[in-house]
């Protein structure tokens, strides 16, 4: 059975709209955890767009269940992770005009900085997946660098239009995950998804976690953090 975890991010974009003290991201963790949520995640981008040190502090002092770093490589953010010691990063690829994390990390290009980090993020026992397109050279890649874990990116199935493709982007996922699997990687899914298009990505087989944020997020702020939190996963946990 899969499990989700709860991106909290926009909880902080809608506190930084007002340059305020709320809606604090910290109560948001506190809400997930009690509806269920299997982990929280969080990204720490270099501009602090959303989340900020403080909360990165305050989560890792404060969730009992997975607390999952998402950042990039820059070397500020490696010594805070360093710091912290999350349970798990996610390295992403990252663009500060961006509105949300475009494409997946270049693994094979990067492959010799991505095997630095995952280095010294084991030696600080913090787990390391990588956030990537459903390409089996960036799944080997990451195997090769030592990642514990592979976060296949769902956007362009997110995005599908017809049946046709749809169907053609689920192959992918399946394709990626066999080969992930083969790699002696887990398996996460992530981008995109919504409560209307999650069904057939939960469906997928060893499929172990779902990062959610966005949509979560967005539903939260009309009927309340936990039955949001409730709902997506109870699609999860029963998609057929």
């Amino acid at each position: 059975m899969a499990l989700l975890n709860v991106n909290i991010d926009h909880v902080a974009t809608i506190r930084q709209a007002r340059q305020a003290d709320e809606p604090d991201p910290v109560w948001a963790a506190v809400q997930c955890e009690l509806a269920g949520a299997n982990g929280i995640t969080v990204h720490l981008r270099k501009d602090r767009r959303h989340i900020n040190d403080r909360d990165v502090r305050l989560l890792k002092e404060t969730v009992a269940c997975k607390f999952n770093l998402e950042m990039g490589m820059d070397a500020e953010i490696v010594k805070i992770a360093e710091k912290i010691r999350p349970d798990q990063i996610t390295l992403v690829p990252e663009n500060r005009a961006e509105l949300t994390t475009e494409g997946g990390l270049d693994c094979v290009g990067q492959l010799k900085q991505l095997t630095e980090v995952v280095k010294r993020m084991h030696q600080k026992g913090i787990l390391v997946s990588t956030f990537i397109l459903p390409d089996e050279q960036h799944i080997l890649a990451s195997a090769e660098a030592g990642c514990d874990a592979v976060e296949l990116h769902t956007g362009s199935y997110a995005n599908a239009a017809t049946d046709a493709q749809i169907e053609k982007h689920l192959n992918e996922l399946r394709d990626a995950r066999d080969a992930a699997l083969t790699a002696g990687l887990v398996v996460h899914a992530g981008h995109g998804l919504t409560y209307r298009n999650i069904r057939p990505v939960a469906c997928i087989e060893k499929l172990c976690e779902f990062n959610i944020g966005h949509s979560i997020v967005a539903r939260a702020v009309l009927v309340g953090m936990q039955q949001a939190v409730q709902e997506m996963n109870n699609l999860i946990r029963e998609p057929f």
